[in-house]
Parts: C-alpha cells; sequence; structure tokens
C-alpha cells in the first residue's frame, strides 16, 4: 500500500516546486525593477527685488539639478528644473513678481516633461545670470537660487553724483598733496559765515543682513534685518546735515549683500569711515545692552566677541552665496601694512561713538571689544561694528521698534563720529572721478 502513495506523491511535489520558483523569480523580478520616481516637494518660493540684482529662491526638500540658457530678442531666461512637479507653491512664482522689479518683467512655469519643470523669466533689460544651490542652513532646506545681475551694474559713485553730492569736492588741483598733511573735515564758521569747505567726508553705513537671511529674529517676530535699516537710514539723514559728509549705504532695502561685497562698495567710494549696524541675540533673554566692536588681529578680547564675530561671519551662509564667484581678493589685503593703523583708527572711532551710546542705553561692556570681523576687514577705512541692543530681550526689542530710540540711536552714533572727526581729522587725499 506504501509504494503506489510513494508514487502517486511525485507529481504533487514537482507542482509545489514549480509554484515555489515562479513565486520566487516574480519576487526577484519586482525587487530588481526601478522603483517609480517621487518628485521633489517645492517648500517655499522666494523674490527679492533690488537695483543691484534680483533674486529667485525655491527652498525644496532636495538638491535640484537644473539647465539654463538664455534667449535674446526680447530677453528671456529659460531654467528647466528636474526631478519636481508643477504644483501651487512653485505656480505662486508668477504672483510675486511685482511690476516695480527692475530686472524681471513677468515669469511662466509649465511642465515641460514629466518631472521637469521650464521656468522662463521674461527680463526687462539684459543680465548675467547665476544659478545655484546652497545646502541645507539654519532653519533653510536645499535651496535653488537665481540671481540676475544687469549687465551694467548701478555705479555706486555714479548714485552719489546724481545726488548732486560727488560734484561737491573741492577740485583735485586744488587739494594739497597726499601726505601725511591732516586736514580738517570743515572749518567751524567764524562771525556768523558760513563753514570754509575742505573736503568732503564720505561715510559707509552698512545695516547688516537682508534678503533671505533676517539676522536674529525676536520673540516678537521681529527681524533684526528691518531694524538695523531704519535706523541706518535714520543715521544716514542726520550725518548728511553735518557740514562737508556724505553717506553711502551698503544695502537700501531687503536684500542680501554679501560681507566681502560690503567692504568692495565701501573702498569703490573711497570711504573715509565704515559703520555696520546690528542688533545682537543671545540663548538668554536677560542678556541685555549695547556695544561696538573693532577688528582684531591676535584674536578677540573675549569670548563673547569670538562667538559675536563667528556668528556674524556665518551670513554669507545663510544669505546665500555664489561659491564660484567668491571673491578672494579681500584675504589679499588683509596683511596690509596699513591693517595696523586701521585699527588704532577704529579704536579712537569705537570709543567715541561707544561714549555716545551710553548716554541713551545701558552699555553690555564698558570698553570697545575687538574680534575677527569679515565685515571690518577693509585694510584702508576706520571700520566699527555697532550692536544696538539685544533683540533677544523682549524690553531691548520693543525699544528697538520705537522710533524715538531708534531716533536716539542714530543721534547718538551720529554725534560720535562728528567727536572723532573732531579730533582725528582724515588724511588730505585727492579724489578718483
Amino acid at each position: 500500500m506504501s509504494e503506489p502513495t510513494e508514487i502517486r506523491s511525485q507529481p504533487v511535489i514537482a507542482k509545489v516546486r514549480r509554484t515555489v520558483l515562479k513565486a520566487g523569480g516574480t519576487l526577484l523580478i519586482s525587487l530588481l525593477a526601478p522603483l517609480p520616481a517621487f518628485a521633489a516637494q517645492i517648500l517655499a518660493v522666494r523674490v527679492w527685488p533690488a537695483d543691484e540684482y534680483t533674486r529667485v529662491t525655491l527652498e525644496n526638500d532636495t538638491n535640484l539639478k537644473t539647465t539654463h540658457f538664455i534667449i535674446k530678442n526680447p530677453e528671456r531666461l529659460v531654467v528647466d528644473v528636474e526631478g519636481i512637479d508643477l504644483g501651487p507653491t512653485l505656480k505662486s512664482l508668477v504672483a510675486k513678481i511685482q511690476s516695480n522689479d527692475p530686472y524681471i518683467k513677468q515669469v511662466r512655469v509649465g511642465q515641460n516633461k514629466p518631472n521637469v519643470v521650464r521656468l522662463v523669466f521674461d527680463l526687462k533689460e539684459e543680465v548675467n545670470p547665476q544659478v545655484f544651490t546652497l545646502a541645507p542652513v539654519g532653519e533653510y532646506k536645499h535651496r535653488l537660487v537665481f540671481d540676475l545681475y544687469p549687465v551694467n551694474p548701478p555705479d555706486p559713485i555714479a548714485a552719489l553724483i546724481e545726488k548732486g553730492q560727488w560734484s561737491l569736492d573741492v577740485p583735485p588741483d586744488a587739494m594739497p598733496p597726499p601726505t601725511a598733511e591732516v586736514v580738517p573735515p570743515y572749518v567751524e564758521p567764524k562771525s556768523g559765515r558760513p563753514p570754509q569747505v575742505t573736503r568732503m567726508l564720505t561715510i559707509a553705513l552698512d545695516p547688516g543682513h537682508g534678503g533671505e537671511d533676517p539676522g536674529a529674529i525676536g520673540r516678537g517676530g521681529s527681524y533684526e534685518k528691518n531694524i538695523v535699516l531704519a535706523i541706518a537710514k535714520r543715521l544716514k539723514a542726520k550725518l548728511e546735515q553735518l557740514p562737508n559728509m556724505r553717506v553711502m549705504l551698503t544695502r537700501d532695502g531687503d536684500y542680501f549683500v554679501p560681507l566681502q561685497v560690503r567692504v568692495q562698495k565701501a573702498r569703490k567710494v573711497q570711504a573715509d569711515l565704515f559703520v555696520s549696524i546690528h542688533a545682537d541675540a543671545f540663548v538668554q533673554a536677560t542678556a541685555n545692552g549695547s556695544s561696538v566692536f573693532a577688528l582684531s588681529e591676535k584674536g578677540a578680547t573675549s569670548t563673547a566677541a569670538r562667538w559675536l564675530a563667528n556668528k556674524e561671519n556665518a551670513a554669507d551662509l545663510i544669505g546665500g552665496t555664489n561659491i564660484k564667484n567668491h571673491d578672494k581678493q579681500l584675504a589679499s589685503v588683509l596683511l596690509d601694512l596699513s591693517t595696523t593703523a586701521q585699527i588704532n583708527d577704529s579704536m579712537k572711532l569705537g570709543k567715541a561713538v561707544l561714549n555716545e551710546i551710553g548716554g541713551i542705553n545701558r552699555l553690555h561692556k564698558g570698553a570697545v571689544e575687538q574680534a575677527g570681523f569679515a565685515v571690518l576687514k577693509a585694510p584702508d577705512i576706520p571700520s566699527i561694528l555697532i550692536e544696538t541692543a539685544f533683540i533677544s530681550n523682549p524690553e531691548e526689542e520693543s525699544r528697538l521698534n520705537d522710533d524715538a530710540y531708534q531716533d536716539r540711536m542714530a543721534d547718538a552714533v551720529a554725534q560720535g563720529i562728528r567727536k572723532y572727526f573732531a579730533k582725528n581729522p582724515p588724511l588730505a587725499k585727492s579724489r578718483m572721478m
């Protein structure tokens, strides 16, 4: 009886074996088959128009690959972004282009082909586009950035000429030779006569952060970039009321300016002073007071100063710069022999300003501190960085948003600058027109 049973079982075993092998083969094929592609998610779109350039940012959850090209007559920039599908967030970019944008007339977006979205920027003039990606940093995820620079960029000296400020210089042939002789910026009036013009003084004011880089954010939601720009504009107006002074802002709107570009702008207009304006933040809300900093060649004067310099120097990472175009020229001038003299003059300027600020707010430190701030590294311009107050302190944040406090802060800095020049007249020099 057992033998027939064994014979009948063989076809059943073979069938089971074939079923198992078939199932295994199907599983193997499914494992080897390519998985369906998942499109990246566009998290936010932002547009930062300015006279210097317009920036468009796409924030997303992964790194994106792009190709771009220019089409002439009329001027257009075409960008193909791979790995994404057209969604509502990206569509919202169309409405974010304003009529007063200096360089973009409008933008059109469409699904060019599966997983590829095409952006077409209709331009108002010829531009030099820079398209690059930024790795996650701070609160930001991956970013795809389009910086649209005009082929003919605005000249800061031309802007001063347009305002009627540059032409007020004494003609070069009427100036003393550029020697060690010092001259006052102006002669105080005698017997009611108007002051005698010696030469114009150029002040570069640098409102920190801007655009993609908000700077510190207060507990009440205040952005450092907005507060310091407001203070800088007030200070500009007050300085321009003093005899023979003109002022250049490194930024006059909400857009990002790399640290080394801020220094280059000051040198471009041959500034006599550089004043960077900030509003500090700390992990503890109790931190308070105003501070003034100068550059240091030998390291920071305190751990807090070093920490702050490192934080401010990270602005380029947050604001986002195109590494390929990063200007390394600044590094070559940092060891200039004039650096020591610059730091000495910066300390004098810092003390004059700190003394005035102490009259309207508590000082965080009673002396000018020093650290390696990248934005203070112009070797030929006395430069200071002012932390007007702690935006992370609720009381000081409220004060920083108050028009009257902003005005008093601007007054104090202006008086500090005036008193610095009264005791430290600048060298006579001819201006390159």
